[in-house]
Formats: structure tokens, sequence, C-alpha cells
């Protein structure tokens, strides 16, 4: 999740992601360096929609709910093979973007109070950060470093639920794809 989501200002809040193992070796000493979010446990991954509901309304109902929209959408394969960048951020691009564009608007038509990163940004891009809040020289050598360790193919098979208890995020539930 990009933003400040490193855990200031994020209790009781939550945030649906596909988790990206697959991209751990890859990517895991540059986060652990450059991307505050690993400190407060989130692993790598795509943003759906952040943010999400506070935790008060993740109730049996809501997590039913979301189970369907997340349903309504077929597994598919992703490959990461190339950076992107926003100011001051460092990312890898999925390929294809669509499917997860897809899960996004789909969550949001259901819960239209949530808009992505709370309306701060016109267009839906889906990203697995690498470094956030650096400059371009830093990402220039995190980008040379993490050429050589691609592509990571993934296979996205579910969207979980992660929510902040204050210091940490945790997994709070995961939702299959059909």
């Amino acid at each position: 999740m990009t933003g400040n989501d490193s855990g200031t200002d994020q209790v009781a809040r939550s945030g649906l992601v596909v988790t990206v193992p697959e991209a751990e070796a890859a990517v895991r000493a540059w986060r652990d360096r450059l991307d505050p979010s690993v400190g407060s446990g989130m692993p790598a991954h795509v943003t759906v929609l952040f943010p999400f509901l506070p935790e008060a309304r993740l109730d049996g109902d809501t997590l039913a709910a979301i189970s369907d929209v997340i349903g309504r959408h077929k597994s598919f394969e992703a490959r990461f093979e190339r950076c992107g960048r926003f100011p001051g951020v460092l990312y890898l691009a999925p390929e294809p973007a669509t499917p997860f564009r897809a899960l996004t608007e789909a969550v949001v038509d259901r819960w239209p109070e949530t808009p992505p990163f709370g309306g701060q940004f016109a267009d839906i891009v889906p990203h697995l950060t690498i470094a956030q809040g650096q400059d371009d020289a830093v990402l220039d050598e995190a980008e040379a470093g993490l050429l050589d360790r691609l592509p990571v193919v993934t296979r996205v098979a579910s969207v979980d639920l992660m929510v902040h208890d204050g210091s940490r995020w945790r997994q709070r539930a995961s939702f299959a794809l059909g």
C-alpha cells in the first residue's frame, strides 16, 4: 500500500491486498530498507483497496459480502517483469493489470464510500511497492538491483483483508477468487 501506511494514524483501519510471496526473495532486501510498511508487518503485495472499512464495520455480514464480491472474479496468473515509478516511489508493475483493477472497481462499486487511496489519485495503477519517500538516486539503485531478479510470476487466487492494530498489520481474513 503506497502512501503513509507504515502505522501512523492507521489504528483500526483495513485494506484488501493480494500478497505475492513469490516476490519476497527478489524484493525483501530493498523493501526492508526503503518501504516503511515492512516494519509494520505488511508483506509484498498489490493493493486492491486501501483504505477500506474501519475494523468496527468488519462483521460477519460484511465479511460475507466481501467474499461474494471477490468470489465473482476468476483466479489468474500475474507477471512482474518491469519497474514503474510514482514521485518518490518505485514499484513492480503486474501484467496483466486489468484483473487487479477489476477487483478494485468491484469492491468500490459495493462500498463507494471507500475510494482507492482515499480518492487522492484519479487512476487505479496496480503495483507492488518496493520503495517509498526516496529520491531518484535511491530509486535508480534499487531498480538496477532488482532487474536481474525478474520476472516474478504468481498465481492470484485470493485477496487478504489486513487490519492495523496500532503497531502492526495482521491478516483478518482471506477470500478466494472463483
